[in-house]
Formats: C-alpha cells, structure tokens, sequence
C-alpha cells in the first residue's frame, strides 16, 4: 500500500490511508535491581524478578503515505477506545476535510464485521473502515510500527509505573514524527492473489487427504 492506489484507482490528493490497530497489555515492571547499561564486552543486564505496576494498551492509527503516526494510551482494548482514536484523527486536518479516509484494520473485535464499519461511516461519513483478510492481520502497516515501539520502546520493560510507559510512548510518538519515512512496502496485490491461490491449494489437499483417509478406515 505505499503507492496512492486503492482497488486499482489512484487516490486523489485528498484521499488518505489509515492503518490502525492495538498494542495490547504493555506492562509496568520495575525490576528488583536496576538495569545495567551495556559495555564495552558485556550486553544489557536486567534482572528477571520484578514487581508488577499495571498494565495499558496502546491504541495507533499510521498514515501510511506521510509517515506520521497518533497514538493514545487506555486502559483497555475495545470499541469506545478505538472510536476515540477514530474522533482524535478525523477531527484535524486533513482528514477532517478529506474527501475520503480510508483505515485499514484487522479483524479484532474492537473493530469487527460490518457493524464496526456502520458505526464509522455514521460518525464520519468520509471515513471507509476495510478490513485485512481473516488471519492476515500482518498486511496492516501498523504492525511494523509496532514491532519498532516493541524493539525500541517497551524492551527492556523497565518502568517504575505507567506514567512512565506513557511518557516514553509520547516522546518516542514525537521523535517518530519528525524522523520518520514512508515504509517501502513491497508487498502488492499480486504477491497477496499468489499467496492466497496457494493457501487454497494447500487447503483442497488437505480435504482431500482427509476424505481418503476416512475412506480407508
């Protein structure tokens, strides 16, 4: 999806992508003894007990053709978190005067099936929710920011206590930001159409070899 296409059409310079999902219980440890920096022949210490200090989900929505990332911190996963995040991008611009936003999600329950997609479209009519294939979640953007917040961020989890993972998630949002390029996805709609005429092919032998299993016995 780096390129401005969308089922084949060019997206309009008003028209935007949103990929968008959740991170979810990202934890609180402070660690028993304090972490000891790496050396010059030595990795990263960090002790393995700990005392728990809670735990938070992070909620992000990823332009995909400006590089720019929102994030919000809640308490949970669900719908209202997710429409919160929905209502902090689509109420500035751009996308708030856009011709069309497309988000881009998986299909977690915080935003499943068509109902997700009504509830949407009523409360921002220039808001199209689409959805990744079934178990494809991978295909969405956002997960390779996320990995990079897991890698750069949440690892070591070393936090005296949320506030601490919320500060580090905001500051890390605002270096992102001013940093950050377009990911140079390689993955196109012709790789996606081999991928699945695979998976189906697997899928017929698999039923095959089960029925003349069945038959043998």
């Amino acid at each position: 999806m780096y390129g401005r296409v969308f089922e084949g059409a060019p997206l309009g310079d008003d028209e935007y992508v949103i990929s968008a999902d959740e991170k979810t219980s990202i934890q609180a440890r402070c660690r028993c003894h304090p972490t000891l920096a790496p050396g010059q022949t030595r990795a990263m210490r960090v002790n393995h007990t700990y005392g728990r200090g809670g735990a938070l989900a992070y909620l992000a929505a990823y332009d995909i053709h400006r590089a720019e990332v929102f994030g919000r911190c809640e308490q949970t996963t669900g719908i209202v978190p997710f429409m919160k995040l929905v209502e902090q991008v689509m109420t500035i611009e751009p996308y708030a005067s856009a011709k069309r936003v497309y988000w881009i999600v998986d299909n977690g329950s915080s935003h499943r099936g068509k109902s997700a997609i009504d509830r949407m479209a009523s409360r921002f009519p220039n808001a199209v929710m689409v959805h990744t294939p079934v178990h494809a979640s991978w295909l969405n953007q956002i997960e390779i920011f996320f990995s990079i917040v897991q890698r750069k961020v949440v690892s070591p989890n070393d936090f005296t206590n949320l506030d601490e993972v919320r500060d580090r998630l905001r500051a890390f949002e605002d270096r992102y930001n001013a940093t950050a390029q377009p990911f140079q996805w390689k993955f196109t709609t012709t790789d996606l159409d081999d991928l699945l005429a695979r998976l189906d092919r697997h899928t017929l032998t698999d039923r095959q070899e089960r029925s003349s299993t069945a038959l043998a016995a």
